[in-house]
């Protein structure tokens, strides 16, 4: 329990303590296992993209005639597929910014 201002000054931050900061490192043996789970990662946003475009255009193309709405949709998807795209391409050196 605090009993006088003393003891709240103890619990305050100060400036003359050095707060270690290590660089990021892999636990031993498992360095390689999760590049291998990232490239996975990366591989089905690949794939889901290519999907998600494929989806787009159909709907585009189904929706020409008749169901604008439908047509409206698929094109409304398309920025969101590339921006989905686009965060996963650039992820790793966003990342990297922070640990520079």
């Amino acid at each position: 329990m605090l009993t006088s201002l003393n003891d709240l000054a103890r619990l305050l931050p100060r400036a003359d303590v050095d707060v270690p900061d290590p660089p990021p490192e892999p636990p031993p043996g498992l360095d390689q296992k999760m590049e291998t789970l990232l490239a996975w990662g990366k591989w089905g946003v690949l794939i889901c993209g290519v999907a998600g475009l494929f989806i787009c255009a159909g709907q585009m193309a189904i929706g020409r005639k008749n169901r604008s709405t439908f047509a409206a949709d698929g094109a409304t998807g398309i920025p969101w597929v590339l921006g989905g795209l686009s965060l996963a391409a650039t992820a790793a050196p966003i990342v990297g910014v922070f640990f520079e």
